[in-house]
């Protein structure tokens, strides 16, 4: 298992070879998306979730906290992107459903943001490996690009929790009462 800097400093900028190795993996076609790469390097892809990462996206606001959640107070994040006003977490397959399973059963859902979970069956388009130069880049950019060939992936535990904590932070921002309920498993 990779495990992540704690310092966001370090995380990575750019996909690395390895990163896009990775990614790539996600396609029935990598060498495709190599090629596709190698000639535009600045071009986003859509890649199938389910078997070598999913995806969770957030409105930005709140995936930044729980971004900052992850880092600061958990086991850190995989790759992250940005782009549209969304914030994407990569999780390990088959986060997606179970995390859309533990949050009809909390109590605090209905002030958390609307999460989007794409797992088996979905696909999400990814950010270029080397972004655009223009600041306004539509087609997103990496706030924590992959840079293994195996980087870490939370899983649904790890997700739930840190979306908790955004929630009963944003809550507490706001002045409303504070969420009171726990999550069932604390990541570990």
């Amino acid at each position: 298992m990779t495990t992540w800097p704690r310092d966001s400093h370090h995380a990575a900028a750019y996909v690395t070879p390895a990163g896009a190795d990775w990614l790539a993996s996600a396609s029935a076609c990598p060498r495709s998306v190599h090629a596709l790469w190698a000639q535009r390097p600045t071009m986003p892809v859509t890649l199938p979730c389910g078997t070598v990462f999913d995806v969770v996206s957030m409105d930005a606001l709140f995936g930044r906290r729980v971004v900052s959640r992850l880092w600061t107070d958990g086991p850190g994040t995989g790759p992250v992107a940005t782009g549209r006003g969304r914030v994407q977490l990569f999780a390990a397959p088959g986060a997606a459903r179970r995390l859309s399973a533990l949050l009809g059963w909390e109590e605090w859902a209905a002030s958390a943001p609307p999460l989007l979970c794409y797992g088996w069956g979905d696909a999400v388009t990814v950010p270029p490996p080397y972004p655009e130069e223009t600041p306004a880049a539509a087609t997103g950019r990496w706030l924590v690009a992959p840079d293994v060939r195996r980087p870490w992936l939370p899983g649904p535990e790890a997700l739930l929790w840190a979306c908790v904590r955004a929630a009963r932070a944003a809550s507490q921002l706001l002045g409303r009462t504070t969420v009171t309920s726990t999550p069932a498993v604390f990541p570990g």
